[in-house]
């Protein structure tokens, strides 16, 4: 086997199998290792963003030749390291007194899961440089263009279920996806040839707005998580609000009826334990924050990227959807909300409860 870089007498076997190692030790559930190739799934994604399932995530079409291979992100890389974590946090929340708004599970931590994960990359980055002088790394969290997943399946870290999530057998799919990219040559892990769903569809029947096109293909345009997080500056598409239900912030529902994440254990991972009340918000007191109140209650949190006006925009369609008439105060309060996007959902949901009879007085 050839050595791992110029001026080394180790292998990349011991190099890959000693950096698995340090891996688990700082933090990660999950590693393989993947060649620097273009990814399997490159056409798929291009064809994807030509139906136009993208909606307004315009990033991604801005991007798309780089997501061909992986030099773009590591001009000289030569092995692709892939990285999981666990973030199963479970349901403990208790009721809240207004109206519940659900946060999805991966953004119930402490922090930004960008920012633990990223600290991790710096350690095990600052790890292969010790052990291997002179070369070099960059750590990637879903935010460079690499087709994360496909690595993922090429380091053997699981499949692709039908709801298009890496699916772990040992810990299911709530799972954090992070690389490190580098310009040693490190021995390939094989990759994970077989699918484990079989006959289940249960994931794309419990979509409550039909956002699976067909197994394995996600249309984000009509994706809960989509709406809620990405989209800005807009309502959702009015015939598919009603589906957004209870949910604030993301969504889990493809993920909470998949049986493989029945087995997947609890994290025990500090830096991703949910919380106290971050899983459950009460929508109506969102309405009551400004920005500054906003900031100091999110800053450092997954709940910042829609920003304000998002935040309270998802707490109007979950009011409306709850057609709950205590809330009609706050949403009536809201008609004069700085942000014009708040106005028109706070004016969507007083027309929702009012269509169900309740008094708007």
């Amino acid at each position: 086997m050839s050595n791992a870089s110029p001026g080394t007498s180790d292998t990349s076997a011991d190099i890959a199998t000693e950096l698995k190692a340090e891996a688990r030790r700082i933090g990660f559930d999950l590693v393989g290792i993947a060649p620097a190739v273009t990814p399997p799934g490159h056409r798929s994604f291009l064809d994807w963003l030509d139906r136009r399932y993208d909606g307004e995530m315009a990033y991604l079409r801005r991007r798309e030749e780089a997501y061909s291979h992986p030099r773009h992100v590591l001009d000289v890389v030569r092995s692709v390291v892939m990285l999981g974590v666990n973030y199963c946090g479970g349901d403990e929340d208790p009721p809240v007194d207004g109206v519940p708004g659900r946060v999805a599970r991966y953004a119930r931590a402490e922090r930004d899961y960008h920012d633990v994960l990223r600290e991790r990359l710096r350690l095990l980055g600052d790890w292969l440089h010790d052990r291997v002088p002179g070369c070099r790394t960059r750590g990637v969290v879903d935010t460079a263009p690499l087709l994360e997943r496909d690595f993922a399946r090429l380091a053997g870290l699981g499949w692709f279920g039908k709801n298009t999530m890496l699916i772990n057998k040992w810990i299911g799919s709530w799972t954090f996806l992070a690389g490190l990219l580098t310009d040693v040559e490190l021995e390939p892990d094989a990759r994970h040839e077989a699918s484990h769903c079989g006959t289940c569809t249960l994931c794309l029947e419990a979509c409550p707005t039909d956002a699976f096109s067909e197994p394995h293909v996600l249309d984000a345009s009509r994706c809960i998580s989509y709406f809620t997080i990405e989209l800005r500056d807009q309502l959702p598409p009015e015939d598919l609000r009603a589906g957004v239900g209870d949910w604030l912030f993301g969504c889990d529902v493809c993920q909470d009826v998949c049986p493989w994440n029945r087995k997947a254990p609890t994290t025990s991972d500090p830096g991703f334990r949910p919380r106290p009340g971050a899983g459950v918000l009460d929508a109506i007191e969102l309405l009551s924050l400004d920005e500054s109140a906003f900031r100091e209650r999110f800053r450092g949190t997954p709940m910042m990227r829609p920003g304000r006006a998002g935040i309270l925009r998802n707490a109007c369609l979950v009011l409306g959807n709850s057609g709950d008439p205590s809330a009609v105060p706050s949403l009536q309060k809201s008609l004069d909300d700085p942000e014009p996007l708040v106005r028109d959902a706070a004016a969507w949901a007083l027309g929702r409860i009012a269509a169900r009879g309740e008094p708007l007085v």
